[in-house]
């Protein structure tokens, strides 16, 4: 097993803008070394720590779905030191990667089950992992109806706009955009993503809702997920909590017995309501 401290190096291949005001870039990276690649095995849900070397680490949510292979994408968000280092980064850089980290979307308890994916904002960067996942060629077949609901502020904010246009052409997968408040030119839905959820009513039967955004979204899906009668354990949750090594020495994202950078970032509702009421 590799040293979980020693992070491999990785080359930025390529990045994107994803949004209209340049705050959220998606960085694609090659692993240097390619037995360290074909060990980095991961799946949609999990996240990995990654680092400049003499600027920082932090742990970021991982992008790509591991049915694209060749490298690994990671979505980030400009809010700090760190980040705002990422984002000055040039194709050619060396980027550090631990990982892969904590849990991910339950993929086999999901087969055989419709899927219900409701995200918001930048927090979508899993979500994609898993839908990608979901719809390849290999695994399509074991998985039944697929509905992806996705809010955002305005419509600079959505990501991935490329990727949403082809799920949209395909007939085996709904998606749906929704933005806070009414736009010029804007042709899909206008509300918050909690009544987008409520008029779509995702019916419950042989179904798992895998919910990943802000807080305050997560606690109003739930909510009405709950009068939709979907049970606590088909309700699953990507969390963030005080995240900091990845692999639970630090302690800073404890809460009760639970570590979320190796328990999580992957709970059940049921799983959660376990947990103190601080969560």
């Amino acid at each position: 097993m590799p040293n979980p401290y020693i992070p491999m190096l990785t080359t930025v291949k390529s990045i994107v803008s994803e949004n209209k005001v340049n705050d959220i870039k998606t960085l694609e990276l090659e692993f240097k070394k390619e037995e360290e690649y074909k060990n980095f095995n991961y799946i949609p849900g999990q996240f990995a720590e990654i680092s400049l070397i003499g600027k920082g680490e932090c742990p970021i949510g991982i992008a790509s779905s591991p049915t694209e292979e060749g490298s690994i994408k990671f979505t980030i968000k400009k809010m700090g030191t760190v980040t705002t280092r990422f984002h000055n980064c040039e194709v050619g850089d060396a980027v550090g990667i631990r990982g892969p980290c904590g849990n991910g979307w339950p993929i086999e308890y999901m087969k055989g089950k419709n899927i219900v994916v409701i995200g918001g904002g930048f927090a979508f960067s899993t979500l994609r992992s898993l839908v990608v996942y979901l719809l390849d060629d290999k695994y399509r077949k074991d998985y039944k109806e697929i509905t992806v609901i996705y809010g955002n502020r305005d419509s600079g904010e959505v990501l991935y706009q490329d990727v949403l246009e082809e799920w949209k052409k395909r007939d085996d997968i709904n998606v749906i955009l929704t933005i806070d408040r009414e736009e010029e030119g804007w042709t899909e839905r206008v509300g918050f993503v909690a009544p987008v959820v409520k008029e779509v009513a995702p019916s419950p039967n042989n179904a798992i809702a895998v919910v990943c955004g802000p807080p305050i979204m997560i606690k109003t899906t739930i909510v009405v997920l709950e009068e939709l009668k979907f049970k606590d354990e088909q309700i699953l949750n990507s969390l963030e909590m005080r995240m900091k090594c990845g692999i639970g020495k630090c302690g800073r994202c404890n809460i009760g017995n639970k570590y979320v950078c190796i328990d999580g970032p992957v709970f059940s509702l049921a799983e959660l309501k376990k947990l103190p009421s601080e969560y």
